[in-house]
């Protein structure tokens, strides 16, 4: 079967040049330019990569940016401290607090004292409350970046059986609702998979839709996919490459070579929900600045 990419990059590309659009009318108009911060706690390599990515999409599309870093040493006190920081700027419009912490630092104490209002990656209890009501909120980033995707690309979803595999709270648990919802994308039967289901692939192989945010290099082969799926894979691991400059290559959670062959579409890693997600990011920044939810 031929199958279609996914293309993230493209995608994200062209909500970008909206964005630095708005931002051109918001000039015009002598509005207020939205301005993202991104705290980065320590020297984790992927995480460096992430927030360097975000900050020059900003400057790409013509927000404002500000990027925060502090040492592995930093206490959880010096952290909520930068948080109240930011929650009291009127310059910033929203920020991030890049994860993983560093493990003395206690990841939903800092969250949670972000404001809901600046909270862009979507995750303090009040948004994901406000998601779960279908209420206007900040939608956590990643899983708004794959519903922008299958948007985009003309993904039908309605009435589709739709498997997640994973349940975390940034990824699978959200994106499971949001594809579940009354919406479109959206009005899809949902089963969320983890760890302890049993018989994974003979649940994953009648799914319509497969979303793979299980966080294990290669995890899910040819034998667990349907022919004709669509499969978004959430997965990005480092694997060390003698034929790369880097000296790593970036895979995801399904192995492409093998599962993309029996795919309608599929997503690439890299280039497939990595840009999304720093396009939603975006897109929820101009939404906080212009106080649109």
């Amino acid at each position: 079967m031929a199958y279609q990419l996914l293309d993230g990059k493209a995608t994200s590309k062209a909500i970008k040049q909206e964005l630095a659009e708005k931002v051109e009318q918001i000039k015009t108009g002598d509005g207020k330019v939205p301005h993202l911060a991104a705290v980065l706690v320590g020297e984790d390599g992927a995480s460096v990569t992430y927030v360097n990515a975000k900050v020059k999409a900003c400057e790409l599309i013509g927000f404002g940016s500000t990027l925060i870093h502090l040492p592995e040493t930093a206490t959880e006190e010096e952290v909520l401290g930068t948080v109240d920081k930011l929650n009291n700027d009127p310059e910033i419009d929203g920020f991030i607090v890049q994860v993983p912490l560093p493990k003395h630092i206690d990841e939903h104490k800092v969250v949670e004292a972000i404001l809901p209002e600046k909270d862009v990656d979507g995750f303090h209890p009040a948004n994901l409350g406000k998601m779960l009501l279908d209420l206007p909120t900040l939608l956590p980033a990643t899983p708004k970046g794959m519903m922008l995707l299958m948007e985009r690309n003309g993904i039908e979803t309605s009435g589709k059986n739709c498997v997640v595999i994973g349940r975390s709270h940034t990824v699978g648990t959200p994106i499971s609702v949001l594809m579940s919802r009354n919406s479109s994308p959206g009005n899809a039967t949902v089963t969320l998979c983890h760890s302890r289901t049993k018989d994974l692939a003979a649940i994953t192989s009648q799914a319509d839709i497969l979303i793979v945010a299980i966080g294990r290099e290669g995890f899910v082969s040819a034998d667990m996919v349907k022919e004709g799926a669509v499969v978004i894979d959430v997965g990005i691991h480092r694997v060390p490459s003698d034929k790369t400059k880097s000296g790593f290559k970036l895979k995801g959670d399904v192995l492409f070579d093998e599962v993309a062959p029996k795919c309608s579409y599929i997503t690439p890693v890299p280039g497939g929900v990595g840009p999304m997600t720093i396009a939603s990011l975006l897109w929820n920044t101009y939404l906080a600045s212009q106080k649109l939810v």
